[in-house]
């Protein structure tokens, strides 16, 4: 008997689905309301076909697609659409999806389309498709997510790693730069050679400098025997110099010369090295805008900027934190030695809708706290003891909401209180990033464009009066 899971907000899809199949026999059928709450189930259970509606609130049928590609690769997924989002269906083929179902459909469709799917067995790709692309590749499982833009990452690694060129990470603190230059070099040539990392904040100048090139015995005081450099270490392997914005002028110089000679000259020594190694360097500070302040070389710049790799923060990764948030459960609960099986409600909810400044990092450390102090089998919101936004925070600019639903659940944990600020900075980074178009920011937010103006009104932002002064 073969067991389906079928998807969709309308209960009367999803119970129709389910009615239909367990008639024909041969099919054992349960039903999730949401994305969400299927990927719960999928990370407990294995499943032979999964049906989503591709149209669904909170997580979309195309990001439950990619969550199950990630996870289940095998498992097969007709996608349910409406007659509007048949194009988009046909997209989602490309993705993985074994079939689409346009609405309204006939049991027999319904039946003939799942047997299909069912015999053709796992989907195939056409030629240089990411799911062919990543299943032959390592590094990743130290990832969790599958969300498009993490998607996106995996992609851009799978078609860098293999080359020599150098690669420029950013993101902000706790993405997984260090993890996605550790994928680029075990998907490479050189992925038998060392693999040397360094936190370019760490050390000291003049330490750095003798770790980076290495030092003669008696080049200067405290130079009692002679020292390898990284760049020597890693030679033949991946040399990965994590937050190097904050290499000083003199040492930027000094790396520049070693980019483009291939060679390094160790202090107090005359002669230089050749070194063979592939850079990958980090930062999560803009380097373009400290160019321009003369604060980073732009000759380095641009030598280091041969491929860029964005890591999104964890707040865009649409659907990953129940993902991540799971992962770190399991690995924490066996460390700690307790029988934990997963969330509330209540505690997945809010973890859905926290802004994580500290993104993954600051997760990770959210859910070994909740394991910690998890008092039954699952763990509540209390456990998780998150930290609220505060008013000056958010009108600050370390976190302004981008959507209505975003700034109403923000209001919602102030308590309201003293919240003009936060509406005032969330309206102006709205029309601020759409060039102050009116139209095109109030679509941004969710918002109608009345409904817009009148909050602008309330709080005394006009065009006018913000692009003359």
């Amino acid at each position: 008997m073969k067991s389906i899971m079928v998807v969709d907000d309308e209960v009367v899809v999803r119970e129709g689905v389910k009615r239909v199949l367990e008639g024909a026999g041969g099919f054992r059928v349960e039903t999730c309301s949401s994305g969400h709450l299927a990927l719960e189930r999928l990370l407990d259970e294995s499943f032979d076909l999964v049906i989503t509606d591709l149209k669904m609130p909170g997580m979309s049928g195309m990001e439950v697609l990619q969550t199950i590609k990630a996870i289940h690769p095998d498992v097969p997924v007709v996608m349910i659409t409406g007659y509007a989002m048949v194009a988009t269906a046909v997209e989602a083929m490309r993705y993985g999806a074994a079939d689409y179902l346009p609405k309204p459909f006939k049991p027999q469709e319904l039946i003939e389309k799942i047997r299909a799917a069912l015999q053709s067995g796992r989907i195939h790709f056409d030629d240089g498709s990411f799911e062919r692309q990543v299943s032959g590749c390592s590094g990743f499982g130290m990832f969790v997510g599958a969300s498009r833009e993490m998607c996106k990452v995996y992609r851009r690694i799978t078609q860098v790693a293999p080359t020599d060129s150098t690669v420029i990470v950013t993101g902000e603190s706790g993405t997984g730069k260090e993890l996605a230059a550790r994928a680029l070099h075990s998907n490479s040539q050189r992925s038998d050679k060392p693999f040397v990392a360094i936190d370019c904040t760490s050390l000291v100048e003049n330490l750095l400098e003798s770790e980076l090139f290495g030092h003669v015995k008696g080049s200067f005081t405290g130079a009692v025997q002679t020292k390898t450099g990284l760049f020597r270490v890693a030679d033949g392997g991946t040399l990965f110099l994590d937050e190097i914005s904050n290499l000083s002028l003199t040492t930027q110089a000094k790396l520049l010369r070693v980019l483009q000679q291939r060679e390094v000259t160790p202090i107090g020594a005359t002669t230089p090295i050749p070194v063979d190694i592939r850079l990958v360097a980090a930062t999560n500070r803009p380097l373009r805008a400290m160019v321009r302040e003369g604060g980073f070389r732009e000759d380095l710049f641009f030598r280091l900027n041969i491929i860029p790799i964005d890591l999104p923060p964890l707040r865009s990764r649409e659907g990953d934190v129940p993902l991540l948030a799971r992962h770190f459960l399991s690995r924490f609960a066996e460390e700690v030695g307790k029988d934990i099986r997963g969330f509330t409600p209540d505690a997945l909810l809010t973890l859905e809708q926290y802004h994580f400044p500290g993104n993954v990092r600051e997760l990770e450390n959210i859910i070994q706290r909740g394991v910690v102090l998890a008092e039954g089998d699952l763990i509540n919101r209390a456990d998780l003891e998150l930290m609220e936004p505060e008013t000056a925070t958010a009108a600050g600019g370390q976190y302004v909401p981008q959507t209505l639903d975003e700034l109403r659940e923000t209001k919602r944990l102030l308590r309201d209180k003293a919240t003009g600020p936060l509406e005032k900075a969330f309206v102006l980074q709205a029309l601020e990033r759409n060039n102050w178009n009116i139209t095109r920011a109030a679509e941004e937010t969710g918002m109608q464009r009345p409904n817009f103006q009148t909050l602008m009104k309330k709080l005394g932002i006009s065009s006018r009066s913000y692009v003359n002064g």
